[in-house]
C-alpha cells in the first residue's frame, strides 16, 4: 500500500460539550479496532489481531477517567496522530513493540525492594524539573 499522508489526516476541533467528547473518542477507539488487522499485517507482527486490540483497549483504559474536555481534546489529538502515524506506516517495528503493545508504567515495588536496591526514585526530583526540594531551601 502507498502512503498517502493526507489519507488519515484530521482537523483539529475543540469538543463543544462532554458528550461530544465522548462521541470523538469512542469514533477513535473504533478506528483503532478495526485497523489491528491491518497493523498486524503492515508491520508483520507476530502477536495476533486480539492482542493488539487488547492493548489498544488499555490505553484507552488508562484515560478513563479524564473528565476535563480540554484534556479530553488533546488526548484525541494525540490519539488521531498516532493512528495516522501507524496506519501510514511512518513508525518502525520497534516503535509498535514498544510503544504501543509494551504495558506502561513500571510494576510497583514496596519499600524493602526499594531499599535493598539502594535507591528510592520516589523521594528524588530530576534536576531538570526547576522544582526546589522544600528539605532543601
Amino acid at each position: 500500500m502507498s502512503t498517502i499522508p493526507a489519507r488519515l489526516a484530521r482537523s483539529a476541533r475543540v469538543s463543544s460539550s462532554p458528550e461530544e467528547a465522548r462521541k470523538r473518542v469512542i469514533q477513535l477507539y473504533r478506528d483503532w479496532y478495526r485497523s489491528a488487522p491491518e497493523i498486524c499485517s503492515l508491520y508483520a507482527l507476530n502477536v495476533t489481531p486480539a492482542f493488539v486490540r487488547h492493548c489498544i483497549r488499555g490505553h484507552f483504559e488508562e484515560n478513563r477517567y479524564v473528565t476535563d474536555t480540554r484534556v479530553i481534546d488533546v488526548l484525541i489529538q494525540k490519539g488521531r496522530q498516532e493512528y495516522q502515524e501507524t496506519l501510514n506506516c511512518w513508525k518502525q517495528l520497534d516503535h509498535i513493540m514498544g510503544i504501543l503493545l509494551a504495558p506502561r508504567g513500571r510494576p510497583q515495588r514496596t519499600f524493602l525492594q526499594k531499599f535493598y536496591e539502594g535507591r528510592d526514585e520516589d523521594a528524588v526530583l530530576p534536576a531538570a524539573t526547576g522544582i526546589v526540594h522544600p528539605k532543601a531551601v
